[in-house]
């Protein structure tokens, strides 16, 4: 196992998703289970997802991405959080037109040292 695949088991924990590691890129997602969700009145399973890639092996920093689904009434806290972390808020969106309840994505990056991120990203979803 490479180092960026044990790193990328941590980023996983450490945030509390379920990991995957592929052409370089770990990806850790998280199930909102706790959202009943509908798109056009089929269920619709809610995930957020955060990644990093381009890991610097000297610097241990490497490109930092999230995608959050959120419910209308957390994006504020969350969006509040993670820019108090210092991780840029790059959109605020709805992505669907018959969605119950609206749900909102809020995309987040940073170029920061992987580990690092996923404390920061944890410690905002607990806003």
């Amino acid at each position: 196992m490479s180092n960026d695949e044990l790193i990328c088991r941590e980023f996983a924990r450490i945030i509390g998703g379920q990991e995957g590691f592929a052409g370089g890129k770990c990806v850790a997602t998280i199930n909102r289970s706790e959202i009943n969700a509908t798109i056009l009145g089929k269920r619709f399973r809610v995930t957020s997802s955060f990644s990093f890639e381009s890991r610097d092996p000297q610097t241990g920093r490497a490109l930092c991405l999230g995608r959050v689904a959120l419910l209308q009434n957390e994006v504020e806290n969350f969006v509040a959080a993670i820019l108090k972390q210092g991780i840029i808020v790059s959109s605020v969106h709805n992505e669907w037109f018959f969605d119950d309840p609206n749900l909102i994505y809020v995309n987040i990056e940073s170029v920061d040292e992987p580990l690092a991120f996923a404390r920061k990203v944890r410690r905002s979803l607990r806003s």
